[in-house]
């Protein structure tokens, strides 16, 4: 049993603000939410991309921080943008045709920190007993059933930085196959705490551009030297096409086409032949029905360091020979590991619906060996009917989805 499957509902919560509104805004905006962050004082690496103050209390009632590690509350506050979004009300659907699926690649990093500090400074009985519900990973499914009444399959996919990519793909695969009507599916990070940044900067994997922390990251520019971490979380309704128009929702996109494939070559740095994303690009085209020249637009995983923006950029040639435009929202939102692939994918449906590409930010001077149309400087107006949202993760786990108008 197969059906189409589309989009109905966006949330975002990203360093530039809670809700899709203004990420969108500071996305086409090109306007870099890295700043100094005093939690990182002190360390080689001392700044990220930061969600600013929200009110968790507001949002999420008043024990919100004592229940939840930050990846869950980031979650949690998308989820229900989407959800509201998408015109739905979990008072009255059939939660258990309703299933959850969210990428996160570290989970509860906050908790971790706080209650280890807590153990070895003043000893095992001032450890918090929430402690394990609120680290473990699958907490961020596992609360969005909660909360929402949804009974069906719930679940958290953990590949790296493709996590959120491959929740939508997994999602999108239960709904083809009948086994639910409705998904919330996405991903959510909030690993900007003192030892993940240290573990990343002892890999070299950051920009060191301390003293211009706005424009640190630089995907597919000449003078790019590593990312900058961030954190946030992008979720998702995804319907089966018949149940979506039955309700008369409205569509923001179609989810035409995922394809998945592993590099099988090292643990951390890209294969420099590119072979298994060309698969993963490939499958995602041919799951869509549509030819390397019928893509438009590609929301590139740029993640602003020199060997994964050159070795994505050469794969893009090598496909997509014929051009299509390039961005990378990363210049703006930072790398949000496990839910960089769902904001991703967010991003790309917005720009189907406005047929707008937002700019790549930072970018000054492209790199001479990346042949690609990179969109820099200004968003460009342009009609996008097919697109792609490049994911990639440490173990070379590689996930790529195709969304077309809806």
């Amino acid at each position: 049993m197969t059906t189409g499957v589309v989009v109905t509902g966006l949330g975002l919560v990203t360093a530039a603000g809670v809700g899709t509104e203004p990420t969108w805004r500071a996305v086409c905006a090109g306007e870099s939410a890295a700043a100094t962050d005093p939690a990182l004082a002190g360390l080689p690496v001392d700044f990220s991309c930061r969600v600013p103050e929200f009110d968790t209390r507001a949002l999420l009632g008043r024990r919100a921080n004592l229940q939840y590690d930050r990846f869950v509350q980031l979650g949690l506050i998308a989820a229900q943008e989407a959800v509201t979004d998408a015109g739905l009300d979990p008072a009255t659907w059939d939660g258990a045709r309703v299933g959850v699926v969210v990428g996160c690649g570290v989970g509860g990093a906050g908790t971790w920190e706080t209650e280890h500090r807590k153990f070895r400074d003043d000893g095992p009985d001032t450890v918090s007993s929430l402690m394990m519900p609120m680290l473990i990973p699958n907490m961020a499914a596992g609360h969005m059933g909660i909360r929402f009444g949804a009974t069906g399959p719930n679940l958290v996919t953990a590949t790296a930085c493709a996590s959120g990519a491959t929740a939508i793909g997994v999602a999108r695969d239960m709904l083809r196959q009948g086994v639910c009507d409705i998904v919330l599916a996405g991903g959510t990070e909030a690993a900007v705490v003192p030892l993940i940044v240290t573990g990343f900067s002892r890999m070299r994997a950051l920009s060191t551009r301390g003293d211009a922390p706005a424009a640190a990251s630089r995907p597919f520019d000449t003078d790019r030297d590593g990312f900058v971490i961030g954190e946030g979380s992008g979720i998702l309704v995804l319907e089966r096409a018949d149940h979506a128009e039955a309700r008369g929702a409205r569509v923001r996109a179609r989810l035409v086409g995922y394809g998945a494939s592993a590099d099988a070559y090292h643990a951390t740095a890209p294969d420099p032949s590119g072979t298994g994303v060309e698969r993963a690009i490939r499958a995602a085209l041919a799951d869509a029905g549509a030819a390397p020249s019928d893509v438009d637009h590609v929301h590139a995983h740029g993640t602003s360091t020199p060997l994964n923006d050159l070795s994505e950029a050469r794969v893009l040639t090598r496909c997509l020979g014929h051009g299509p435009a390039v961005t990378s929202s990363k210049g703006v939102l930072g790398h949000t590991l496990g839910a960089a692939g769902a904001i991703g994918a967010a991003l790309t449906v917005l720009t189907l619906e406005n047929g707008l590409i937002p700019p790549t930010a930072n970018l000054e001077s492209q790199d001479p060996e990346i042949e690609i149309d990179v969109v820099a400087h200004e968003p460009r107006r342009s009609r996008v009917d097919l697109a792609l949202a490049n994911s990639f993760g440490f173990g070379g786990q590689n996930a790529v989805l195709a969304f077309a108008a809806g």
